[in-house]
């Protein structure tokens, strides 16, 4: 390295003055390098400011040119990492050239000395930047001791211009501008000039806060003579014009807001301490905003019109399809509320999956009844002062969620939907359900009491709607009080007709799209309903119907001239490749698998149940997640087979060397419930003779050790499933026919129903002729074996 060569280390933004310390840390690779060299050679190193702070590798371009020369007193790495050094300023210098080679900057650097000027102009200069600077520290809030004792101590003037402008607050722009100035004349002026601006800044700032704290001090003043003259104004019978104004405001709407006598003598004795209460108190706002909410509360009634069952109908029919019992019950209700307007009509509950429905159905009983609508959210409340409201004492109280509904719709006789009743939930702040039974009783309703309004309110004009997804979460007094309307999935002709009806439209609306630019064919629809969606209702529905028509929408907004068609060779593109394919036949062509049916809280769905036999000793294995009612009815599935081994051609001693596994698919998912005993006793007679069970039938019903076939619940959620994926013969209880009805007229006609009294039935009508069997007889359970199980089972 040449003789007047110096290690480079560039600073962001910081300028170091001759004669002074201070720290310095460096991130960056090549400053580490550098500095490290500096350390080892016990060199100096040139300190140079960057022309831009936000250049992360600087080149020699990117540097100014003047900078100053700094001895390393300390080097100090720190936890973290960092590398901090301390520095004291030598001397200034000037780039000559930057050197390459090296993996840090070096440059070949001119040293410049300090001038020695002295003069009585300098002098004068001098005395002034030091009287200025002693100001300015005198003007800062916590100006250190020993600065302005070092201020006073410093006798030469370019030391004194350099101190000033390394501990005063300057730009770092102007502190390079003052490193570059050599002449110690033109220095002093620069930051005498600067220090002049600072000092006005801080003068400014200081007066600010003097006046700020005179107005805290008026403030508190005024507060006090308002108290005063208050005092003095109810000796003399005198009160303020405008609070007068203002409680006599108040006053008027309370008589307009038609009141009941009691409600009305509450919030005239709350007026009378508002009127003695000083406005600068803090409870004023806290009374004021009381009587804001009692006066916008519809305490009248507004005017009901006769409801119109013809129009009811109309309404019921344009903005649903199908749902023709559910239809027929609202319609019901309707004219129950049209012939006994003022009697306990009984509270609606919808009870089905997502989708299928619940909440437009409450808003078009709003429509028929002509009255307006209004929804509360009841998911995740837990704390009881959600429905009853906080008492005024706490900070922040407010109404409940009843009483905002009712403030929100404007009038006491609204249509209130309290959805997802079913996902209450108690906590430490007490039980939202057990206040929600005031709030859902008539006989106790007309006089609801919110905890903030402190009155009764009258809630029996309320028509309330309810909807849940399950029954069994929503507290038995609860239920009790609502009358449950269950709504299942739709079938797959149900959902195409919606979709066109509804869906589409809707989707078009949404996305900006004018009728007739795209138009999706029918078998494209069927398509993603069969092959895109699986689900009880038809939200997931609308979603792909909504990315189809963006996928067109992109096409009209390119130009496109014409209708865009979507038809099912577009899908693949549009939705990826089809999500749910058939696997009924894949899943039930081996011995030892059953498709059964299930419930789940959003529809129904089929379920596969798979068994094995592997060498052992007679264990039972259950594996899928399997609840103990489902265990338990695969253990009396496996009791009754081993039972009736010799009349199913079984061999019993087979069972002692053999261990049993009855595998559920879907093993993430927990499943529970007696439903499947008859698919579990068909996949293990299945596997023990080796007879496939038939791929087109599906199968639900509880079992008993003595071969009955028991009713379980779901009957339409579960055969709906079974009809969306392509069964064709369903296997169900024979006390489940009273259910029948309930299954949609388009299941009932496209599928076969088998009734069981006895497990044997099952069999003859499910199991597929044994392998190498060519007598189509053989897939029947034979006339002297039905008599053969008969007569164990009377033995028995």
């Amino acid at each position: 390295m040449p003789p007047d060569a110096i290690i480079i280390i560039p600073l962001r933004s910081a300028v170091l003055f001759p004669g002074h310390m201070a720290p310095i840390t460096v991130g960056r690779e090549r400053s580490v390098a550098a500095a490290q060299q500096a350390v080892r050679d016990q060199r100096q190193i040139g300190l140079l400011m960057q022309r831009n702070s936000e250049v992360a590798e600087p080149t020699p371009i990117d540097m100014h040119r003047v900078g100053a020369i700094a001895n390393i007193v300390r080097y100090i790495t720190g936890p973290d990492g960092a590398h901090h050094l301390v520095c004291q300023g030598d001397q200034r210098f000037q780039i000559i050239e930057f050197l390459t080679g090296w993996p840090f900057l070096v440059a070949r650097v001119s040293r410049i000395p300090e001038p020695d000027a002295h003069s009585p102009e300098i002098e004068a200069r001098f005395l002034h930047l030091k009287a200025q600077t002693t100001e300015a520290l005198q003007l800062l809030p916590q100006a250190p001791e020993e600065l302005q004792a070092a201020i006073q101590s410093v006798t030469s003037p370019a030391e004194l211009a350099d101190l000033a402008a390394a501990y005063m607050n300057f730009k770092p722009e102007e502190k390079q501008e003052i490193l570059e100035t050599i002449d110690v004349a033109a220095r002093i002026e620069k930051v005498s000039r600067i220090l002049a601006h600072h000092i006005e800044v801080l003068r400014l700032s200081q007066e600010i806060g003097r006046q700020t704290k005179t107005a805290l001090d008026e403030r508190q003043r005024e507060v006090l003579l308002r108290e005063q003259m208050a005092a003095i104004q109810r000796q003399l019978g005198e009160g303020e014009a405008g609070k007068a104004e203002e409680i006599a405001e108040l006053s008027e709407m309370i008589v307009k807001a038609n009141m009941p006598k009691e409600v009305e003598e509450q919030a005239r004795k709350e007026l009378r301490r508002l009127q003695r209460m000083p406005e600068a108190a803090a409870e004023y706002g806290m009374a004021r905003t009381y009587l804001d909410r009692m006066i916008e509360l519809p305490w009248g009634l507004s005017e009901e019109t006769p409801i119109d069952i013809a129009d009811a109908r109309r309404i019921l029919d344009q903005d649903h399809y199908g749902l023709e019992k559910i239809k027929r019950r609202i319609i019901e209700y309707l004219a129950i509320r049209k012939l006994a307007p003022h009697g306990n009509a009984p509270i609606l509950c919808f009870v089905g999956p997502p989708g299928v429905g619940k909440t437009s159905l409450g808003q078009s009983i709003a429509r028929a009844m002509n009255r307006r609508f209004v929804r509360v959210s009841l998911g995740g409340v837990h704390d009881e002062a959600e429905i009853r409201g906080h008492r005024r004492t706490y900070i922040g109280a407010l109404p409940g969620n009843i009483i905002q509904a009712i403030r929100k719709a404007g009038a006491r006789n609204c249509v209130m939907m309290l959805d997802e009743i079913d996902k209450l939930g108690a906590g430490i702040h007490g039980d939202p359900g057990a206040a929600l039974l005031e709030v859902l009783d008539p006989e106790q309703n007309n006089t609801f009491h919110d905890n903030y309004l402190g009155v009764p309110f009258d809630l029996s004009r309320v028509v309330f709607i309810t909807t849940a997804n399950v029954l069994d979460t929503i507290p038995g007094p609860l239920r009790d009080r609502m009358e449950i309307i269950s709504l299942a999935g739709y079938t797959v002709d149900e959902k195409f007709h919606i979709a066109r009806r509804y869906l589409v439209s809707r989707q078009l609306e949404a996305n900006g799209v004018q009728p007739g630019q795209i138009e999706i064919a029918d078998e494209a629809l069927r398509e993603i309903i069969k092959r895109y969606t699986r689900e009880a209702g038809v939200r997931n529905l609308e979603r792909e119907i909504g990315k189809t028509i963006r996928y067109a929408a992109v096409r009209i907004a390119e130009g496109q001239s014409g209708p865009v068609h979507i038809t099912c060779e577009h899908l693949a593109a549009i939705l990826g490749p089809p999500q749910f394919e058939s696997e009924l036949a894949m899943r039930t062509s081996v011995p030892g698998v059953a498709t059964g049916l299930a419930w789940t809280p959003v529809g129904g769905d089929i379920l596969f149940i798979e068994a094995t036999r592997i060498p052992g000793s007679g264990k039972l294995i259950l594996t899928g997640q399997l609840g103990e009612v489902m265990r338990e009815s695969a253990q009396a599935a496996l009791s009754i087979v081993k039972n009736r081994a010799g009349l199913f051609g079984i061999e019993s001693g087979g069972f002692e060397k053999t261990d049993i596994h009855i595998h559920v698919p879907a093993g993430a998912i927990p499943k529970d419930g007696p439903s499947a005993g008859v698919a579990m006793f068909l996949a293990l007679v299945s596997l023990m003779t080796e007879r496939s069970v038939r791929e087109d039938t599906a199968m639900t019903g509880e079992i008993s050790l003595r071969g009955l076939v028991l009713p379980v619940g779901g009957i339409k959620e579960k055969v709906v499933a079974a009809h969306g994926a392509g069964i064709k013969r369903v296997m169900l209880p024979a006390r489940n026919r009273k259910d029948f009805e309930d299954i949609p007229e388009e299941a009932r006609k496209q599928l076969e129903f088998v009734w069981l009294e006895r497990v044997d039935e099952a069999v003859s009508a499910a199991l597929a002729p044994a392998l190498g069997t060519h007598d189509g007889s053989s897939g029947k359970v034979a006339p002297h074996l039905a008599d053969a199980l008969r007569k164990q089972e009377t033995n028995g």
